[in-house]
C-alpha cells in the first residue's frame, strides 16, 4: 500500500489525508477495472460501437436526452455495419430477418430492464411496460376484447365526429382559423398541433368518455407536453437504470420529471372519473375492460391496473398517430406529384366525402383508393416512425441466435426502426418518398414490395405488437381521405429536418444531396418539432 500513496503524493493536491487517496485510487482501480472488462472480456465485447458507447450506458442515456438517438444509431451502423453495440450491454441490429427472430412469436426474449421504469404507480404495470410474459398474456387477452373488429366498429361514428370537426377547421373560414401562438394564420395550418388535437380529443372520447375538445378550445392543449415528458423521462432513465433507482432524475431533468408527475395525476383522475361512470354508460374502452376478464383464469383488472392501463390509452391512441398524421401531410405537401395522383383516385372514387368510411373502403371498387391512401401513410412511416430506435428485448436463459449470431443470456437486442426503413438493401433511394414502395402492383418488382414489407414495423410485430394497429389505421384513412376529397393543399414551411448537414449525410450514400426528410426528436417516440408543417389548404368549391 506504501507504493500507491507514494504515487498520490504525486498526482493529487498537498493536504490530502490516507482515506481519500485510498478512495480516490480504489474507485479509479474499479473504474479502470469495469471499463477493461467491458472492452475485452465482456460477452459482447467482439461487437463494435462507439468507444463511449462500448464503455458506458451514460452515452445513450445523453443521447436521449437531447433526442438523437435515432440519428446516432443511424450514423453508427453506416460505420460498423450489421451490429452495433450501443451500450455495454445492449446490441443493436440492422437486419429485416432479425426484426422477426427478436419479436416474433416464441422467441427466447422478454422485455427488458429499460421498462422497468415506467409504471406510474406501485402494482400498476400496464400492457406495454409488464415485463413477466405470463402476466403480459393476461393482460392482452383482457385488453384484446377492446379491440376486436366489432368493437372497433362501434367507435368508428365517434371518430368520424372528431374527424369532421378537424377537416372543417382546416378551412380558411372555419371559427378556429386564428392561432398566432402555433404560428397560424388565415394563410396556413401547423399541421402537428392540428394532428395532435385531434387524436387526443379521439382518445379522450374513446378512453374516457369524454373529449377533451382541443380541437376547439384551449383549456387541455398542455396535455401533449406532459406527455412527452414522461415518454422522455422513461427513455432516459430506462437505459440508464442507475438514474432511476438512485431517484437522480428529478435533480438531473426537473422540468422533465415534473412533467410526468402531473401527467400521471390527470390520468389518473380522468381514469377515476369514468370507472365512476361504471360499465354499459357508453362502449367505449373502459365499457370492455372493466366488463373483460381472461377467457383462460377469469380474472379482469385491478383498479391499479385500470390506472396504469388509462396512460397507455392516451399515449398509444393519441401520441404515436399524430406523429404518423403530421408526417404524411408533410411528405404530401413537398411530394405534389404524389398528392395529385393520391387527390384525384380518392375524388373519383367518392362522390361525396360522407361516403369515406371503413364499410366503403372494403368494397372492391374502392380498393385502389384505400390501398394508395395506407401505402402514403405507410411511407410516411417508415420515414418518421412513431417510435424510431430500439424496443429492447433480454436474452432469457439458453440464449438466441440473431442474424446468424449467437448471444448468450442476460444480454439485451434490439432492431432500430429508423435505420432499418432507411437502409438501401430494403428501400432503394431512402430519403425519397415513395408511397408505390408499399403497392404490390406498382412497386419496382413483387421481390421489392416483399422486401419492403417484411423491414416494415412501425408497430412492432408478434405478441407485444400494438393492440389498438387496427384502430388507428382507422383513424388515420379516413382522416388523410376526407381532407384530400376536401381540400388541395399546398406547403408553407416548418417541420423539415435541419440539425444536420444534408449534403454530406448524404453524400455518404451516393444519394440525393438535398433529401426532404421530417424533423424529430428521438424521445423513446418521436416527438415532432412544432414549426411544422405549415400548410395551406384549398377548399374545392362549396360542399
Amino acid at each position: 500500500m506504501g507504493w500507491l500513496l507514494s504515487i498520490s503524493t504525486i498526482i493529487l493536491p498537498n493536504g490530502w489525508n490516507e482515506i481519500p487517496q485510498l478512495l480516490f485510487f480504489t474507485v479509479g482501480g474499479l473504474l479502470t477495472t469495469l471499463v477493461f472488462y467491458r472492452l475485452y472480456f465482456h460477452p459482447l465485447a467482439e461487437y463494435p460501437g462507439p468507444l463511449l458507447a462500448r464503455c458506458t450506458s451514460l452515452h445513450a442515456a445523453y443521447h436521449a436526452w437531447i433526442g438523437d438517438s435515432h440519428l446516432v444509431l443511424y450514423h453508427a451502423h453506416r460505420k460498423y455495419g450489421k451490429f452495433v453495440r450501443f451500450t455495454p450491454n445492449c446490441i443493436s441490429v440492422n437486419d429485416a430477418v432479425a426484426v422477426n427472430e427478436i419479436y416474433g412469436n416464441g422467441r427466447n426474449v422478454q422485455k427488458s430492464s429499460f421498462y422497468s421504469v415506467m409504471p406510474p404507480y406501485p402494482h400498476a404495470t400496464d400492457i406495454h411496460s409488464v415485463i413477466d410474459k405470463a402476466l403480459h398474456g393476461r393482460k392482452r387477452r383482457v385488453m384484446a376484447q377492446a379491440f376486436l373488429e366489432t368493437a372497433i366498429k362501434g367507435m368508428e361514428d365517434t371518430v368520424l365526429t372528431h374527424i369532421r370537426t378537424f377537416v372543417r377547421s382546416l378551412g380558411t373560414d372555419s371559427c378556429e382559423n386564428e392561432n398566432p401562438g402555433i404560428g397560424e394564420s388565415n394563410a396556413s395550418r401547423n399541421m402537428v398541433y392540428r394532428s395532435i388535437w385531434l387524436t387526443f380529443d379521439v382518445t379522450g372520447d374513446l378512453s374516457f368518455g369524454k373529449s377533451f375538445d382541443m380541437l376547439t378550445r384551449e383549456e387541455w392543449r398542455f396535455w401533449p407536453t406532459l406527455i412527452d415528458r414522461a415518454i422522455h423521462r422513461h427513455a432516459i432513465a430506462g437505459i440508464s437504470i442507475k438514474i432511476h433507482k438512485l431517484g437522480l432524475g428529478n435533480y438531473l431533468f426537473p422540468a422533465i420529471a415534473e412533467g410526468q408527475k402531473t401527467f400521471i395525476k390527470y390520468s389518473k383522475e380522468q381514469a377515476k372519473e369514468r370507472v365512476a361512470l361504471g360499465a354499459g354508460v357508453r362502449k367505449d374502452f373502459f365499457h370492455y375492460l372493466l366488463n373483460a376478464k381472461d377467457p383462460q383464469t377469469g380474472e379482469g383488472y385491478s383498479m391499479s391496473e385500470l390506472w396504469g392501463e388509462s396512460n397507455v390509452l392516451i399515449v398509444a391512441g393519441s401520441h404515436t398517430p399524430s406523429v404518423a398524421l403530421a408526417a404524411t401531410f408533410f411528405f404530401l405537401a413537398n411530394y405534389p406529384k404524389v398528392l395529385a395522383e393520391l387527390t384525384t383516385l380518392v375524388r373519383t372514387t367518392f362522390s361525396d366525402c360522407e361516403e369515406i368510411r371503413s364499410e366503403k373502403f372494403s368494397t372492391p371498387e374502392c380498393q385502389p383508393a384505400y390501398k394508395l391512401v395506407r401505402a402514403c401513410l405507410d411511407e410516411a412511416m417508415r420515414m418518421a416512425p412513431p417510435i424510431p430506435t430500439t424496443l429492447l428485448r433480454q436474452v432469457l436463459k439458453g440464449g438466441i441466435t440473431i442474424a446468424g449470431k449467437y448471444f448468450p443470456e442476460g444480454v439485451d437486442i434490439a432492431t432500430p426502426c429508423f435505420t432499418l426503413h432507411m437502409n438501401e438493401e430494403y428501400y432503394p433511394d431512402p430519403f425519397t418518398y415513395n408511397p408505390k414502395r408499399f403497392l404490390a402492383d406498382k412497386a419496382e418488382s413483387l421481390e421489392a414490395f416483399q422486401r419492403a414489407r417484411n423491414a416494415f414495423a412501425p408497430f412492432s410485430i408478434g405478441p407485444r405488437n400494438c393492440i389498438g394497429r387496427s384502430l388507428a389505421y382507422l383513424e388515420l384513412t379516413l382522416t388523410l381521405a376526407r381532407t384530400v376529397w376536401m381540400y388541395d393543399f399546398v406547403y408553407v414551411g416548418g417541420g423539415r429536418e435541419t440539425r444536420l448537414d444534408n449534403i454530406a449525410f448524404v453524400e455518404k450514400l451516393g444519394g440525393n444531396k438535398n433529401p426532404i426528410l421530417y424533423r424529430f426528436d428521438d424521445h423513446f417516440t418521436a416527438f415532432v418539432s412544432r414549426e411544422g408543417p405549415k400548410i395551406k389548404f384549398i377548399r374545392r368549391g362549396d360542399f
